[in-house]
């Protein structure tokens, strides 16, 4: 009997690519029904990567500046993604806007992870803004990604307590923790078929039918 088919991920990163890796763990442990088909990076020098190719994953770093338009840019991040067979595309501190090329080619199946409670303190410093502004409880959202940032339906949310003695520092490991975990989790409900979009709702049915048929 041959081996069933896994959600095939292509993961879009900028930097370290510690959520990569938690998505890499998940798949080795078994958490996650899936494997991470492509490493697409915007930054030559991501560590991401480098975690990519350790794990026997291909890798790629898209130069922006040789493409004209913003819409060549994302048409070669289609491309790449298309090549590698890509049925879900996640974006793990991919620290640039997805155009119509990806989203359309992916529809529904675009997901991002952000260090917030969305719809308060989006953009790309969530955990230092919410710190500053003296809240009591942040955490992180997991959402499908649309042509704005930090908007679509939203997945999974976790929150996490601000402590009185939380430094910025203290409170970013608390926010990575949560990513690390919460992030594998929603690829796997839609690796499951489960997660289900009404409007701006995205909902976690009990049971669900295989992504891949």
């Amino acid at each position: 009997m041959s081996e069933p088919e896994l959600m095939r991920i292509g993961v879009l990163i900028s930097g370290s690519g510690t959520n990569l890796q938690a998505i890499i763990d998940a798949t080795v442990q078994g958490r996650l029904d899936a494997r991470v088909a492509v490493v697409i990076s915007n930054r030559e020098e991501a560590y991401g990567l480098e975690r990519a190719r350790k794990a026997g994953i291909p890798a790629a770093w898209v130069d922006r500046t040789i493409y004209g338009t913003f819409s060549e840019y994302n048409t070669a991040i289609r491309d790449v993604l298309v090549a590698h067979d890509t049925d879900v595309v996640a974006m793990a501190g991919y620290m640039r806007l997805l155009g119509a090329e990806v989203l359309d080619e992916f529809p529904d199946k675009v997901v991002n992870v952000h260090p917030a409670l969305l719809p308060s303190f989006p953009g790309p410093s969530g955990i230092r803004d919410a710190f500053e502004h003296g809240v009591k409880v942040t955490g992180v959202t997991v959402h499908f990604a649309n042509e704005r940032f930090d908007e679509g339906p939203i997945i999974a949310q976790e929150a996490v307590t601000v402590a009185e003695d939380d430094t910025l520092a203290s409170l970013e490991n608390k926010i990575h923790a949560v990513e690390h975990r919460l992030y594998p989790q929603a690829l796997q409900w839609i690796a499951e078929g489960r997660v289900v979009i009404e409007g701006r709702t995205a909902r976690i049915a009990p049971h669900g039918r295989s992504l891949l048929g």
